[in-house]
């Protein structure tokens, strides 16, 4: 039994420690969403809901496995409900936007620092950026009704 419960938490362990931190995948969000409207002309609601669909997909990443599964699956479906059909044809045609992260060598690499330089920013940070700072307590909330409030298309 004490093998076993070593065992578990030696696996979160392991887990968590590929887990992005929620500074990280703020700041990682708010690059490739503010590329994202440069190159896909967004208006700024759809800005702000792209933000937010990236940060929901970068915070579900645990580790490799998590890379192009669920949360990148509903990442693509959100995105095709905000973006016009000529937006969404174009980010698919991106892949540095389609396929943003990658798992290389235990550590988070971000394709769309091949394309733009780190710190250069064409828009002004998102209202949800500057405004919300949620806490891991009620990130769960934020989620929830992100994923599921779709009401209009913007």
């Amino acid at each position: 039994m004490k093998k076993m419960m070593i065992l578990a938490v030696m696996m979160v362990m392991t887990i968590s420690a590929n887990a992005m931190s929620y500074n990280a995948a703020k700041h990682e969000a708010l690059f490739l969403s503010d590329k994202m409207a440069y190159e896909l002309n967004l208006t700024a609601a759809q800005y702000e809901a792209v933000y937010e669909i990236n940060l929901d997909y970068l915070m579900s990443l645990n580790g490799h496995g998590d890379v192009f599964g669920i949360w990148w699956d509903r990442r693509n479906a959100d995105l095709r409900f905000v973006l016009t059909p000529w937006q969404y044809d174009k980010y698919v045609a991106l892949n540095h936007f389609y396929r943003p992260v990658a798992w290389k060598a235990g550590r988070w690499t971000f394709a769309v620092y091949a394309h733009y330089d780190r710190g250069h920013f064409y828009n002004a940070h998102p209202t949800v950026f500057v405004n919300k700072n949620l806490s891991l307590s009620n990130k769960k909330t934020h989620n929830s009704h992100h994923r599921h409030g779709h009401g209009r298309k913007m």
